[in-house]
């Protein structure tokens, strides 16, 4: 078994960044050999950043080189299931951002090539890796809550994105709610068997002409007849909103939000606490590397990935029900979009 994994970087931006200086300086079992981007500049700059090896504009060069057994796709949307059908061709095991695609034919074909190439794959759904939620959904998983009947999960960004990412991201569902999608199948240990959206555009007009909606509450049915239910904003006054609460017959298990301390000052003037940590990056930090370094394990141990192809799936098929339930004004069934 090899001591370290050789890895390819596809995608410069953001999360890119993110999973590069993690892969760099936080998982010794990883060498960070390379990173492409089709902004070459973009891919230069973090390779002379973080001291990684090769930079190309074209990410093919990274798939032909053999040093290379693992890439990390952190590309645009519309070119993650080209990126792991091609990654799959060349042998390469992947981790993909999500989702995989927008169109479930197209992620059904990667994930057949996937299963070709008997590569592995694992998707970033990062929530998943956090500590506090690593902990409910053990607590849920031993008993400790009795039997799961009723799921609350509160999602809200501190502000909106750029409309011009509003017009491509594929809706909020797609884009936010697809992380609350897939925390409700992981904290439930059960399939989704219904969903209903009710949402409005309460924040700025130019979202709804955009085709989208800015705030929703989407209630779910379980297979085994829990009860779901999840809202999302996309302008939290206060800051980042993460929390979940899952109640059970024997219990309850919740988790609040983080802050940047735990110090709560008491004084004529009342209680006062610091704001949650301010986005993503901030307060799913440690998840970031949680999940990169259980991708780099399950390669160098040849065990499964904790989020499959399958797991990267189902949250967009819940994404198109509630889309449709949207359209509609009812309750449908995960069957009618397959």
């Amino acid at each position: 078994m090899a001591s370290q994994l050789g890895i390819g970087l596809i995608g410069a931006g953001r999360i890119g960044r993110v999973h590069a200086e993690n892969l760099a300086y936080r998982i010794p079992q990883a060498r960070l050999l390379a990173v492409a981007d089709v902004y070459a500049e973009a891919a230069h700059k973090l390779a002379h950043d973080l001291g990684i090896p090769a930079a190309y504009p074209d990410h093919r060069r990274i798939l032909e080189d053999p040093a290379i057994q693992a890439v990390v796709v952190c590309s645009s949307t519309d070119t993650h299931a080209q990126m792991v059908e091609e990654a799959a061709r060349a042998g390469k095991h992947i981790f993909c951002e999500k989702p995989i695609a927008l169109d479930l034919a197209r992620i059904d074909r990667a994930l057949a090539a996937v299963d070709q190439a008997g590569v592995k794959l694992q998707v970033g759904f990062q929530r998943r890796f956090d500590p506090s939620f690593q902990r409910a959904h053990e607590a849920i998983r031993a008993g400790q809550i009795g039997v799961p009947h009723i799921l609350r999960i509160t999602s809200r960004d501190p502000q909106p994105p750029p409309i011009e990412y509003v017009r491509v991201c594929g809706g909020i569902f797609m884009d936010m709610t697809i992380h609350d999608f897939d925390m409700a199948r992981f904290l439930m240990g059960d399939e989704v068997d219904e969903v209903y959206a009710a949402c409005g555009v309460l924040i700025d007009p130019a979202i709804g002409e955009a085709g989208d909606v800015d705030t929703a509450v989407v209630t779910l049915q379980f297979a085994n007849g829990g009860l779901g239910a999840i809202d999302n904003s996309r302008r939290a006054a206060y800051g980042y909103d993460q929390r979940v609460e899952v109640f059970g017959s024997q219990g309850m298990v919740t988790v609040s939000n983080n802050a940047p301390n735990a110090a709560v000052i008491s004084d004529a003037g009342g209680i006062h606490a610091p704001l949650p940590l301010h986005f993503f990056i901030e307060r799913y930090a440690e998840a970031y590397v949680a999940e990169m370094r259980a991708f780099v394990e399950c390669v160098l141990h040849d065990t499964p990935p904790p989020v499959t192809g399958h797991d990267g799936r189902v949250p967009v098929v819940m994404g198109y029900a509630a889309k449709l339930s949207l359209e509609e004004h009812r309750p449908v069934r995960l069957s009618e979009i397959e």
